[in-house]
Formats: structure tokens, sequence, C-alpha cells
């Protein structure tokens, strides 16, 4: 038996999510509360899985939490990173025990891939669970937003939009499922420009821009009515209507960025190109459409019949070292619970 009746060991398992209109800001960085809504498609067979279990026995070296990723001592900002995390679930749960934390990603992390929200969906599922606390799946999702903002959208699976909010405690910024994963078959061809790990972060760049960028009004004010047009494409399946979204909304992130003083450039010259691959299976015919994280790589939303020519397009452009096809998935999910 398990202290105080709980299980001592939870492995929860999230796939990442692909911004379709981006999240880039934020109102309250202590409670990561966003300055929009966002809207995305969350992935399969790609992501996260994170066992978690409290318990006296399990405290590292320094007395704190033991912190692995992919089987070997976590670096430092991110043990530092799911500590505070944990400290959110403990001061809720009043469970005041040390955890062993073991993340195995999919995903390449700070590479531009949202390794952090699918690594925090899966935190959040994992170790409330572990902690004895069973929330529902928007208050899960108000969780996993204070580790990372865009793991609020990785609790749920499909097509997913996130709300801004307007409570200043953030109880209300928070997703939900608009079509789930099985819904509407489509692919995202992934093209993987660099393997090396972005030069800034994400919420560093979003700072910056917040503060130094004369574009970021403009993007603020044009995020409400791409996330209409995104939500009207999405309910009717429009490909078109919801790809021509996309990609306008992430040149805008992009542009808004740049801008900023000193400038963030996250693009290669193969995201250059390969956005101008995209185009060119455009005009041939192709319903094919682009979206740029923060990061290089170039994400390719197009029909699941279509993908067998998006993809060796992609494969073919020179800069492009790999390319991936992922489905839409499920949402965050429990796949072993222990009792010792």
């Amino acid at each position: 038996m398990s202290i105080f009746g709980l299980p001592l060991s939870v492995t929860a398992r999230a796939g990442t999510n692909i911004a379709l209109v981006k999240y880039w800001g934020k109102r309250d960085a202590a409670l990561n509360l966003p300055a929009t809504g966002s809207l995305s498609l969350t992935l399969a067979n790609f992501g996260s899985e994170t066992t978690v279990r409290f318990a006296p026995d399990v405290q590292s070296p320094d007395g704190g939490d033991r912190i692995t990723l992919d089987g070997a001592p976590a670096p430092a900002r991110f043990a530092e990173r799911v500590s505070r995390f944990l400290d959110l679930i403990r001061h809720e749960s009043r469970v005041g025990l040390p955890a062993e934390v073991a993340t195995h990603n999919s995903v390449p992390t700070a590479a531009g891939l949202a390794s952090s929200a699918a690594g925090f969906a899966a935190l959040a599922l994992a170790a409330s669970r572990a902690a004895g606390m069973n929330l529902a799946p928007a208050e899960l999702s108000a969780l996993a937003r204070q580790g990372s903002g865009s793991a609020a959208r990785s609790i749920f699976g499909g097509f997913v939009e996130m709300a801004a909010g307007t409570q200043r405690n953030g109880s209300d910024a928070c997703a939900q499922e608009l079509l789930p994963a099985g819904a509407w078959d489509v692919r995202l061809v992934v093209a993987i420009t660099s393997d090396a790990a972005k030069a800034i972060g994400s919420s560093e760049a979003m700072e910056r821009t917040a503060k130094t960028s004369p574009f970021y009004a403009g993007w603020l004010q044009a995020v409400p009515q791409d996330l209409i047009a995104a939500r009207a494409a999405v309910a009717a399946q429009d490909l078109a209507g919801l790809g021509s979204v996309a990609e306008r909304s992430a040149m805008r992130m992009h542009a808004c960025a740049m801008a900023a003083d000193p400038p963030i450039l996250y693009w290669n010259a193969a995201t250059l190109v390969a956005m101008e691959t995209v185009r060119r299976l455009r005009a041939a015919g192709t319903e094919a459409f682009f979206t740029i994280d923060a990061g290089p790589h170039v994400k390719v939303l197009c029909a699941a019949r279509d993908a067998e020519l998006v993809e060796p397009a992609l494969a073919a452009t020179p800069g492009v070292l790999r390319t991936l096809v992922l489905a839409p998935g499920p949402g965050a999910e429990v796949v072993r619970e222990e009792r010792r």
C-alpha cells in the first residue's frame, strides 16, 4: 500500500500539438495566461510518456525531486521547471513528499516541435493522479497551462481551441476539444530542417516580442478573427479554409517576432525552400498548407490521401534532413497505474 492510500506510480502519455492559430504572447507570465486564444491539432505517436510517484524514499542527493529525461539525469533547467510545477500539485493536494519523475520523449527537446506541450500535459495528468487528485478535463488543462501554455491543448485530442480567458486567476484559461481525432482524415507532414536546439526559447521570445515589436498590437487585434475563421473551417472540415488561416497566422506571428528588438528569426534557408515547395504543390492542385512554430521546421497540413505526394516533395527539398507523417491523436491518457 502507498502512503495515504495513494497510487505510488502513475504513467501518463500525451501527444504534442501544433498550433494552427498561433499562441504568441502572455497577459500574465506568472500564471502562463495567454494574451489571445489559439487553435491546434494534437498528434498521434509523437509526444511524451511520464511516470510519477510521490514517496519519502525517492529524493535526490540534494533533498529534492529525482527527475530523469530519456533515462539520464535531467538537465538542471528542465529539472527546476518540473519541480516548480510539482510544487503546485503538492500545494493543492497537500502531499508534502518528494517525487520521482521519469520522462521519455519521442519529440526532440527545445527544437521547435512543441515537446513542452506534450511533456507538461503528461506530467500534469500523471502527477495529479499520483497525488490523489482526480481533475476534470478543464481543470487539468488549466493546471497543465501553468507548466507550458501550449500544454493546456495537449490534454485534449484532435482539433482543440484554447481560450485566453478573462479571470485574473486563470481559472477560465483552458482548452476544449472541437473535433475528435478520428473525425477528419488529415495529416501533418513535418519537414525537419535542423537538429540543433533553438537559440531562444519561446517564453523569452514572446516577452521580447510583446515589449519591443511595433507589430505586436496588430497581432493581438488579428487573432480573434483568425479564431472565428478557423473554428468555422474545422466545423465544416474545410481544409482550404483552415489551411489559409494557418498560413496567415504563422506568417503574422513570425513577422511580429522578426520586428522585435533585437530581431528574433527562427527560420533557416531550408525553411524558406520548404515553404516554396508547399506553394508549388498547391499551384499544381494539391491542397497543402504550411505552418511554422518557434523553430525552423515546416509543418504541412493536408488530406491523408495527399500525404503520399507531400512527403516525398518535402523530403527532396534541399536542406530538409528528414520528414515525418503524423495523424491526429488522442488527448492525454493514463496508461499505467500501480500500487506497491
